[in-house]
């Protein structure tokens, strides 16, 4: 057997900061903060029994009564660096509260709930686990608790282990089951509590409240030490373009914070793209121009970066996008059918797309019935585009230069690593949040640490009604209640700062070089924030 890996030990031992009015739990209180809006009567009808729900504060009080508990927690959807520090977190409150609380944790994700399948997590259990990366301890999965039958499955789970809360670690889509589950629950008359926690790498779930979800500073700095190598490899061979394509389906926050991380030539920001309505040709023109102006000054290398969802952000492939959505969603039409059935504008994109690019919109759907769009290469796409039109600007006399082009795609490198110091501190602070708001009773509600650019100590912690956070969007061809995705903000300070600097990155290469993340050491080193963050306070 190979020795103990040194470093997992150690992460195992570090002991995260925790906000002063989590530091001691026995003496706090929830206090209604502000009301949420009650303009959203579609929201309102769907979920009348938790619909307008305040927004509530914890502080601190010393006449607090605790009971023992028993509490469920499951991690949803894809893994993001620092779930095992919510349940972690989770169980340590649990235990400060009343030492015979339990907890509980599904196994393989939701469909744990709807099968009963769970085990206990005791502190010798997840001892282990302590400041570890992945979701390996309970597994996870991509199940969604929303039938009927799935409903029934879920109320007799809970209602069978007598849980009085429910813990969902998961995105949009997984924290809007949670407020599905939390209204159903109510409407049966069950006693569990139903919190959400707010999991994704993409960055796409924050609000007003909610600054990040964890896992997105882990997957950005993990992601930005691979560019910043990459990018000194250019830098020294000399010779390769290389088209970086990032994970982040439906927003490009990973994309602008590992730019602002490493400062690559180019990088194309989805958002931005879709408010221009830039075609693909008019973005192919664009990278070509950045290659034809860096061979002017001699050099043909460069680093750009790509967002996974670009392609349903381009005006043309979108609305293409959204066709096949709506077609796919009726199982009886044959793939072979379905270009026939696209708009005229549509039958255009469509057939103008290099036959392996077509091949990949219609794979399977995911979960919600979506084109996979992180099946679909985007960055081999621009590269093939880019090529034919350099070499129809080099026919024309307009470019001389050499074009020699690699592609990357980094996701999956981003998940499951070590937690950074940000995202083991965050992460067992919403542990604790989510069992404070299970003794509260505070039933569909999502945990919240606010003033996450400030000293852990100093951070604030809120519960925000699910609801508050919902909105209606086409899934499988029908309109449903969703949390509301949130995309790049073009007013916000980060992308200012983004758009002041490009035209220097562009030419001048004033790369970064990130290295890997540090653990140990100064606190300049080992807890800072994402850039994006920190800039937009």
């Amino acid at each position: 057997m190979l020795p103990e890996n040194p470093l997992r030990k150690a992460r195992e031992k570090y002991l995260p900061i925790l906000p002063s009015v989590l530091q001691q739990i026995d003496n706090v209180e929830w206090v209604k903060d502000k009301n949420t809006s009650l303009e959203n009567e579609e929201i309102r009808a769907l979920f009348p029994l938790t619909f307008g729900q305040p927004i509530l504060k914890l502080q601190k009080n010393r006449n607090n009564k605790n009971r023992l508990l028993r509490v469920g927690v499951v991690f949803s959807g894809g893994q993001a660096a620092g779930g095992h520090n919510v349940i972690t977190g989770l169980l340590d409150a649990l235990i400060l509260l009343t030492p015979e609380s339990r907890l509980f944790g599904f196994l393989e994700g939701p469909e744990g709930i709807i099968k009963g399948k769970y085990k206990e997590l005791t502190k010798e259990l997840v001892q282990s686990y302590r400041n570890q990366g992945g979701f390996d301890l309970i597994g996870s999965g991509r199940t969604k608790i929303e039938t009927l039958e799935h409903l029934a499955f879920a109320l007799h789970t809970v209602e069978f282990m007598e849980l009085d809360g429910l813990v969902i670690v998961g995105g949009d889509d997984s924290n809007t089951n949670a407020a599905i589950l939390s209204e159903y629950f109510i409407s049966k008359n069950s006693q569990t509590v139903v919190i959400g926690v707010p999991k994704t790498i993409d960055g796409d779930l924050k609000n007003t409240y909610v600054a990040t979800s964890f896992g997105f500073d882990t997957a950005c700095k993990t992601f930005s030490e691979a560019i910043g190598n990459i990018t000194r490899d250019c830098l020294s061979a000399k010779k390769y373009y290389h088209f970086i394509k990032l994970m982040g389906r439906s927003a490009s926050h990973i994309a602008l914070e590992c730019g602002l991380s490493t400062h690559p030539n180019m990088v194309l920001i989805a958002e931005e793209i879709a408010e221009s309505k830039k075609t693909l040709q008019q973005i192919t023109h664009q990278i070509a121009d950045l290659v034809c102006e860096r061979a002017e000054i001699g050099k043909n290398f460069g680093v750009i970066l790509i967002p996974e969802g670009l392609i349903e952000f381009i005006p043309e492939i979108g609305v293409l996008i959204q066709e096949l959505n709506h077609l796919l969603a009726d199982f009886s039409i044959d793939n072979k059918e379905i270009v026939g059935r696209l708009t005229e504008d549509s039958q255009k994109s469509f057939i103008s797309l290099p036959e392996r690019i077509q091949q990949q919109l219609l794979l399977n759907r995911d979960p919600h019935g979506n084109v996979q769009v992180s099946f679909i290469e985007t960055e081999k796409l621009l590269i093939e585009t880019v090529t034919q039109e350099l070499k129809r600007r080099l026919k024309d006399g307009k470019y001389r230069g050499a074009f020699s082009a690699l592609h990357h795609f980094l996701g999956y490198e981003g998940r499951a690593g070590f937690p950074s110091n940000f995202d083991c501190n965050y992460c067992y602070s919403l542990g604790y949040a989510a069992a404070l708001l299970i003794t509260h009773n505070a039933t569909g509600y999502m945990c919240c640490i606010t003033g996450l650019t400030q000293n852990p100590i100093d951070w604030q912690v809120l519960g925000i009604p699910l609801t508050s956070l919902m909105n209606l969007e086409w899934r499988k061809g029908k309109k449903k209640p969703v949390i509301k995705k949130a995309l790049v903000d073009l007013c916000s300070k980060s992308f200012a700062f983004y758009k002041q600097h490009r035209n220097a990155w562009r030419l001048n290469d004033h790369y970064l070089y990130p290295g890997p993340i540090q653990f140990f050491g100064e606190k300049q080193l080992t807890d800072t924030t994402s850039y994006s963050l920190s800039i937009d306070v």
